[in-house]
């Protein structure tokens, strides 16, 4: 990769990573102190922070020749990127800020695990030089970002039934039903996508190794990831089941995202481990 575009690179991700940390603490003073302006301010930084990342991606990719998802950082930064571009949409689609107030600390956090790793651009080893790879890393990328979106969604949910109403609330916080459905249709979103990472993963995998499933760690665990969404979905549709046990599912199924990237990564190593 170019020097010029690893530092144009570098220069891009590390004010992307302060727009969306001033992004956070604005969100919070909107929402601690029940101001308005904070949060037209935020939405303004992380849209911006948002524009920066996408660009701090594409110059990635045109220095290394490739897609930028092939490692630890590269994927990292990818599922930050995912993140918040389905938090503006849902942002933009429910007028929903209060919604910013507790994504942004996760795609922070996940900016920042990326910071820490290597950014060096390494050759594709040959198994992973397919026309799969954009198909199957970018629904994955898309998934979780809904699943981060359902995530926070919940823990707005859980916290909205401690708290009692008043005029800021009743602008921003929408009744615990429509958060119900909001997180309901991230799940539905973040499913769906990552059927698509499973299927292209497996069809890619018979190509690259002759096999379409090997229960390697990352495979397994993205299974048990799917199996817990689908169950949320299936209690949901059949046994209306809603309100705050699923919530809480939400919750639960968002750590095992968080594992099955992070935690696979650093305790299973396996054929899928990112470097």
């Amino acid at each position: 990769m170019a020097i010029n575009n690893l530092a144009i690179e570098n220069g891009l991700f590390t004010v992307t990573m302060l727009l969306y940390f001033a992004a956070m603490i604005l969100y919070f003073i909107f929402f601690a102190m029940q101001r308005e302006r904070p949060a037209s301010i935020a939405a303004i930084l992380q849209t911006v922070g948002f524009a920066l990342h996408t660009a701090a991606l594409i110059i990635r990719g045109i220095g290394a020749g490739r897609l930028p998802m092939t490692n630890q950082y590269e994927f990292a930064t990818s599922f930050a990127w995912g993140l918040c571009l389905v938090c503006l949409i849902f942002v933009h689609r429910y007028q929903f800020r209060v919604l910013g107030t507790f994504a942004t600390p996760v795609i922070f956090l996940i900016i920042g695990y990326a910071a820490m790793q290597s950014k060096d651009v390494r050759e594709l080893m040959p198994a992973l030089r397919s026309g799969w790879l954009g198909f199957h890393v970018s629904t994955a990328i898309i998934a979780y970002g809904a699943f981060g979106v359902s995530f926070a969604v919940s823990m707005i949910f859980l916290l909205r039934e401690r708290m009692k109403d008043n005029d800021f609330l009743k602008k921003h916080v929408p009744q615990k039903e429509k958060l119900d459905m909001i997180s309901y249709r991230a799940v539905s979103l973040g499913l769906l996508f990552l059927s698509f990472t499973i299927v292209t993963g497996a069809i890619w995998a018979e190509r690259a190794w002759g096999t379409y499933w090997s229960w390697d760690p990352k495979e397994t665990w993205s299974l048990v990831t799917w199996i817990i969404y689908a169950v949320y979905l299936h209690l949901r549709l059949r046994r209306g089941w809603k309100d705050r046990s699923a919530a809480i599912f939400a919750v639960i199924g968002f750590i095992c995202v968080i594992f099955t990237y992070i935690g696979v990564n650093t305790f299973l190593p396996g054929v899928h481990s990112y470097k």
